[in-house]
């Protein structure tokens, strides 16, 4: 079958490591780049974004929460250690807080406090498209959902980055 995409084409041809390596910034969680990575080859987006999506919904809490720590909190840059493409995809899709009034940035920074006190695990958003006052008054809904509302909830927008992420990937 003949891949249509060339970065398809080339991580089909690489190593598992380096496969592995290229596509981990979609998600970050290695569970799931590693299963990724051995259902290739992989030929067409329509089956990456599939095979993603089905990996992602059978892995466990704890290779979910490895996706969640990969990202910056809403309205913060990385601290910790990083993948350098995740960095900058996150600046990218939380570009809604640049436009954002001192006040709305304070109260992601304490609604963001309030989650992890709650929830155990930084507040993740699909950002891509949306103001930080949009994100703002999601945080502030969701901190009413209960720990498994707010896992499944969790576990829907970091699958919504992915997608997004992988599509970006295909274009690099």
């Amino acid at each position: 079958m003949t891949i249509a995409n060339q970065t398809l084409a080339d991580w089909n041809k690489l190593d598992r490591a380096s496969a592995v390596s290229s596509i981990l910034p979609c998600c970050g969680s290695a569970r799931w780049a590693d299963e990724l990575v051995e259902m290739r080859p992989i030929h067409t987006e329509a089956q990456l974004l599939e095979r993603s999506d089905a990996v992602w919904g059978a892995l466990s809490p704890d290779d979910w929460n490895e996706a969640f720590r990969s990202h910056p909190r809403i309205g913060q840059r990385q601290t910790g250690p990083v993948i350098a493409q995740s960095t900058e995809w996150s600046r990218n899709e939380q570009s809604g807080m640049v436009r954002s009034s001192t006040e709305v940035r304070s109260a992601l920074e304490e609604g963001n406090q309030h989650y992890e006190r709650r929830f155990g695990r930084i507040y993740i958003v699909c950002a891509t498209g949306k103001s930080a006052e949009e994100m703002l008054a999601d945080l502030q809904r969701r901190l009413h959902n209960d720990a498994e509302t707010e896992l499944r909830e969790a576990v829907e927008q970091q699958r919504q980055i992915t997608r997004l992420r992988l599509r970006k990937w295909l274009d690099l």
